[in-house]
C-alpha cells in the first residue's frame, strides 16, 4: 500500500509527518535541526530516499544538508554558493544600486530523473545547479543577464523561490524572483527570458508593464501540461497557456487576489488551489476565516473549501512554499501556517483536519507519495 512523507520546514527546525494511504493517523518526527530556521526541505523524485533541506540562521549562515534514508540521519555537504563573474550590482529599496550578496537558500528543486542533480534558489536572486548531490555548486549566471541590474527586493529579499522543472523538455526551467518576475531558459539555463507580458504593477512599478520588476509570489504546473502555468503574484492570479508568453488575470471571484501559495491538483490540470490573505500589510485571511478557494475550471469562478478549517478569529498567514499536493487517489492537499498547523485534506479539499497544531510557524511543506 502507498504511503505519504510531508516535509514541513519551519523557524526551528524541520518536521517530516508520515501516514499511510487513508491519511488518517499520523507519525511525526522532529525536530531535526532544532533551532534553526528550514526554509525549504524537498525530496527526490527518482530517489524518495533522498532529501535535501536548507538551513540556515543569522549567527551561523547557510547550511545545505543532504539525507539518504528518507530523513531518519542528515550530513552536511558543500555550501559554497559564489556568483560567477563580476557580479555587478541591482536596485536597492530605494532606487540606488547595491553590491550583489548571497545571503541564504529559499528552494531546493531535485532533477525529475537523477538524485545526485539538485537546483538552489538563493538570495540574492540566482540560481545555482549541483550535480554531485550537493557536494559542490555552480552559479547558472545567464539567469542574472536578464536585466538583473533591474531587479530590487520584494519586502522579504531578493529572492528565487520558486523552481519548475519541465517533464518534457530537461532543457526548459522556469523560475520566479521577488521582486522581479518570472523567467524561463530553454537551453539548460544558458540564456533565460523574462516571461512576464500581460502582468501589471501599477502601484509598485512606474512603468506598470515593464519587462521586469514584477512581485511574483509563486508559479505552478501540471506535469501533463508544462506548456500551461499558474502564477500568484503580489495582487492578481494569473495564467499562461504559452509558456509565459503572455498572462491573463483569472482572480474572478476571489475576495481578494492578495496571496502566497498556488497548487495545481495532481490528476485535474484545470483545477488549482489558492489561499487569499486580506492585503499585503495585513497577512492574514479575510474576516479572520481561514478558507483555501479551489477552481476546477482553471481560473475565473471559485469555491471557498471551509469543512474543518477554523472560521472565526483566525489570523494566520500561508506563506508561498506552504501548500502541496500528493499524487494518491483521491488527491491530497496540504498547508501550513505562521500559527504552526499542519492541515490535511485526502479529499481534494472538500474536508480538512490538522496533523499537528503547534508546530513553530511554519515556512515550507512539500510531500512525498511512496510506493
Amino acid at each position: 500500500m502507498s504511503s505519504v512523507r510531508v516535509l514541513v520546514g519551519t523557524r526551528k527546525g524541520a518536521f517530516i509527518l508520515t501516514s499511510d494511504a487513508k491519511r488518517k493517523d499520523w507519525s511525526v518526527s522532529g525536530p531535526h535541526f532544532a533551532g534553526w530556521e528550514i526554509y525549504h526541505i524537498n525530496g527526490s523524485p527518482a530517489d524518495p530516499n533522498r532529501l535535501y533541506a536548507s538551513q540556515s540562521t543569522g549567527w551561523f549562515g547557510q547550511l545545505i544538508q543532504r539525507s539518504d534514508d528518507g530523513g531518519q540521519t542528515w550530513n552536511p555537504v558543500d555550501n559554497k554558493f559564489a556568483y560567477e563573474g563580476e557580479t555587478g550590482t541591482h536596485q536597492w529599496y530605494d532606487g540606488t544600486q547595491h553590491p550583489w550578496g548571497f545571503t541564504r537558500v529559499w528552494n531546493l528543486q531535485p532533477s525529475l530523473s537523477d538524485p545526485d542533480t539538485v537546483y538552489a534558489g538563493v538570495e540574492d536572486a540566482a540560481l545555482f545547479k549541483s550535480t554531485d548531490g550537493g557536494h559542490s555548486w555552480q552559479e547558472l549566471p545567464g539567469l542574472r543577464a536578464a536585466k538583473g541590474h533591474m531587479w530590487q527586493p520584494g519586502a522579504g529579499g531578493m529572492c528565487l523561490h520558486t523552481i519548475l522543472l519541465d517533464p518534457a523538455n530537461v532543457d526548459r526551467l522556469f523560475v520566479a524572483i521577488s521582486a522581479a518576475g518570472a523567467f524561463r531558459t530553454d537551453d539548460g539555463g544558458q540564456t533565460w527570458l523574462p516571461i512576464n507580458r500581460g502582468l501589471r504593477s501599477d502601484y509598485e512599478l512606474p512603468d506598470p508593464d515593464a519587462d521586469v520588476g514584477h512581485c511574483v509570489h509563486n508559479l505552478a504546473m501540471h506535469p501533463s501540461r508544462p506548456g500551461v502555468l499558474f502564477m500568484q503574484k503580489h495582487w492578481d492570479v494569473m495564467r499562461s497557456d504559452d509558456a509565459g508568453g503572455l498572462w491573463r488575470e483569472v482572480s474572478g471571484n476571489l475576495p481578494t487576489d492578495f496571496g502566497f501559495p498556488i497548487a495545481v491538483h495532481s490528476h485535474e490540470p484545470e483545477t488549482i488551489y489558492v489561499v487569499p490573505i486580506k492585503s499585503d500589510s495585513e497577512h492574514y485571511p479575510p474576516d479572520g476565516k481561514l478558507r483555501v478557494y479551489r477552481s476546477r475550471s482553471g481560473g475565473d469562478e471559485w469555491e471557498a473549501l471551509t469543512n474543518g478549517l477554523p472560521q472565526s478569529d483566525c489570523y494566520v498567514n500561508v506563506l508561498r512554499s506552504a501548500l502541496a499536493v500528493d499524487t494518491l487517489d483521491s488527491c491530497g492537499i496540504y498547508f501550513g501556517t505562521t500559527g504552526g498547523q499542519v492541515y490535511a485534506s485526502a479529499d481534494s479539499g472538500d474536508s480538512w483536519a490538522p496533523i499537528v497544531r503547534d508546530l513553530p510557524a511554519v515556512l515550507s511543506v512539500e510531500v512525498q507519495t511512496l510506493p
